[in-house]
Protein backbone atom coordinates (compact mmCIF):
# COMPACT_ATOMS: atom_id res chain seq x y z
CA UNK A 1 0.00 0.00 0.00
CA UNK A 2 0.76 3.51 -0.79
CA UNK A 3 0.89 6.56 1.85
CA UNK A 4 1.19 9.51 0.33
CA UNK A 5 1.42 13.00 2.19
CA UNK A 6 1.20 15.65 -0.76
CA UNK A 7 1.68 19.02 0.45
CA UNK A 8 0.86 22.13 -2.09
CA UNK A 9 2.98 25.07 -1.54
CA UNK A 10 1.33 26.81 -4.51
CA UNK A 11 -1.82 28.69 -5.84
CA UNK A 12 -0.94 26.78 -9.27
CA UNK A 13 -3.25 24.66 -10.95
CA UNK A 14 -2.21 20.58 -10.07
CA UNK A 15 -2.58 17.47 -10.67
CA UNK A 16 -5.61 15.60 -8.17
CA UNK A 17 -3.73 13.63 -5.51
CA UNK A 18 -5.79 10.68 -6.83
CA UNK A 19 -3.47 11.12 -10.21
CA UNK A 20 -0.50 11.63 -8.32
CA UNK A 21 -1.13 8.83 -6.45
CA UNK A 22 -1.85 6.65 -9.67
CA UNK A 23 1.22 7.15 -11.61
CA UNK A 24 3.15 6.42 -8.10
CA UNK A 25 1.60 3.40 -7.53
CA UNK A 26 2.35 2.44 -11.09
CA UNK A 27 6.27 3.29 -10.55
CA UNK A 28 6.15 1.36 -7.72
CA UNK A 29 4.68 -1.53 -8.22
CA UNK A 30 7.39 -3.42 -8.74
CA UNK A 31 8.24 -3.35 -4.90
CA UNK A 32 6.30 -5.50 -2.71
CA UNK A 33 6.62 -3.45 0.44
CA UNK A 34 4.31 -1.18 1.59
CA UNK A 35 5.47 2.18 0.38
CA UNK A 36 5.34 5.67 2.06
CA UNK A 37 6.22 8.78 0.23
CA UNK A 38 5.55 13.16 0.12
CA UNK A 39 5.25 14.80 -2.93
CA UNK A 40 5.49 18.51 -2.20
CA UNK A 41 4.44 20.85 -4.98
CA UNK A 42 6.13 24.05 -5.16
CA UNK A 43 6.29 27.69 -7.15
CA UNK A 44 10.20 28.49 -9.13
CA UNK A 45 11.48 30.10 -5.88
CA UNK A 46 11.20 27.20 -3.67
CA UNK A 47 12.32 24.82 -6.56
CA UNK A 48 14.93 27.08 -7.44
CA UNK A 49 16.75 27.54 -3.90
CA UNK A 50 16.42 23.35 -2.90
CA UNK A 51 18.17 23.13 -6.41
CA UNK A 52 20.72 25.56 -5.10
CA UNK A 53 20.87 24.05 -1.99
CA UNK A 54 20.92 20.35 -3.02
CA UNK A 55 22.44 20.55 -6.24
CA UNK A 56 24.30 23.80 -6.78
CA UNK A 57 22.52 24.49 -9.61
CA UNK A 58 20.40 28.33 -9.52
CA UNK A 59 17.86 27.47 -11.30
CA UNK A 60 14.18 25.76 -10.56
CA UNK A 61 14.18 22.41 -12.13
CA UNK A 62 10.75 20.08 -12.83
CA UNK A 63 11.31 17.98 -10.22
CA UNK A 64 13.72 16.88 -7.70
CA UNK A 65 13.87 13.73 -5.94
CA UNK A 66 14.98 12.77 -2.54
CA UNK A 67 15.73 8.79 -0.94
CA UNK A 68 15.13 8.21 2.43
CA UNK A 69 18.66 7.22 3.87
CA UNK A 70 17.48 5.82 7.32
CA UNK A 71 18.68 2.34 8.14
CA UNK A 72 15.78 -0.13 8.28
CA UNK A 73 16.79 -0.89 11.94
CA UNK A 74 16.13 2.94 12.71
CA UNK A 75 13.01 3.36 11.29
CA UNK A 76 10.19 0.87 11.22
CA UNK A 77 8.39 2.31 8.68
CA UNK A 78 8.39 1.77 4.56
CA UNK A 79 9.62 5.47 3.59
CA UNK A 80 10.97 5.76 0.48
CA UNK A 81 11.56 9.78 0.44
CA UNK A 82 10.57 12.94 -0.98
CA UNK A 83 9.87 14.41 -4.60
CA UNK A 84 9.54 18.19 -5.19
CA UNK A 85 7.81 18.96 -7.94
CA UNK A 86 8.08 22.78 -9.55
CA UNK A 87 4.75 23.20 -10.91
CA UNK A 88 5.79 26.24 -13.07
CA UNK A 89 8.33 24.32 -14.43
CA UNK A 90 6.32 21.57 -15.51
CA UNK A 91 4.15 23.49 -17.13
CA UNK A 92 6.34 25.40 -19.12
CA UNK A 93 8.06 22.40 -20.20
CA UNK A 94 4.75 20.61 -21.31
CA UNK A 95 3.99 23.80 -23.84
CA UNK A 96 7.58 24.14 -25.26
CA UNK A 97 8.21 20.09 -25.82
CA UNK A 98 4.57 19.72 -27.54
CA UNK A 99 3.31 17.64 -24.57
CA UNK A 100 -0.06 17.37 -22.45
CA UNK A 101 0.41 18.31 -19.39
CA UNK A 102 -0.93 15.15 -17.87
CA UNK A 103 1.57 13.25 -19.68
CA UNK A 104 4.50 15.19 -19.02
CA UNK A 105 2.85 15.30 -15.05
CA UNK A 106 2.84 11.42 -15.15
CA UNK A 107 6.34 11.01 -16.70
CA UNK A 108 7.94 13.60 -14.29
CA UNK A 109 6.24 11.50 -11.11
CA UNK A 110 6.97 7.93 -12.40
CA UNK A 111 10.51 9.72 -13.17
CA UNK A 112 11.28 10.50 -9.68
CA UNK A 113 9.71 7.21 -8.04
CA UNK A 114 12.38 5.63 -10.27
CA UNK A 115 15.15 7.68 -8.29
CA UNK A 116 13.42 6.80 -5.06
CA UNK A 117 13.49 3.19 -6.04
CA UNK A 118 17.44 3.37 -7.24
CA UNK A 119 17.35 4.18 -10.56
CA UNK A 120 19.67 6.78 -12.11
CA UNK A 121 20.81 8.07 -16.00
CA UNK A 122 24.05 9.24 -14.80
CA UNK A 123 25.89 6.27 -17.17
CA UNK A 124 24.37 5.44 -20.31
CA UNK A 125 23.19 1.74 -19.59
CA UNK A 126 21.31 3.15 -16.89
CA UNK A 127 19.59 5.84 -18.41
CA UNK A 128 18.74 2.71 -21.11
CA UNK A 129 17.04 0.85 -18.56
CA UNK A 130 15.75 3.73 -16.76
CA UNK A 131 13.88 5.24 -19.92
CA UNK A 132 13.06 1.85 -20.96
CA UNK A 133 11.09 1.22 -18.04
CA UNK A 134 9.70 4.72 -18.44
CA UNK A 135 7.90 4.61 -22.06
CA UNK A 136 6.43 1.11 -20.80
CA UNK A 137 4.88 2.50 -17.93
CA UNK A 138 3.64 5.76 -19.58
CA UNK A 139 2.67 3.27 -22.50
CA UNK A 140 0.16 1.70 -19.89
CA UNK A 141 -1.46 4.91 -19.45
CA UNK A 142 -1.93 5.40 -22.97
CA UNK A 143 0.65 8.46 -23.10
CA UNK A 144 3.29 8.26 -25.96
CA UNK A 145 7.00 8.45 -25.49
CA UNK A 146 8.00 11.47 -23.38
CA UNK A 147 11.58 10.45 -25.35
CA UNK A 148 10.79 10.52 -28.75
CA UNK A 149 13.02 12.77 -30.93
CA UNK A 150 15.79 13.38 -27.84
CA UNK A 151 19.01 13.09 -29.13
CA UNK A 152 21.69 10.90 -26.66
Amino acid sequence: MLELDLQLASERPAPSEAQLRQWCELALRQRSADSELTIRLVDEPEGRELNHTWRQKDYATNVLSFPADVPDELLDIPLLGDLVICIPVVEREAAEQGKTAEAHWAHLVIHGCLHLLGYDHIEDDEAEEMESLERTLLAELGHPDPYAGDEH
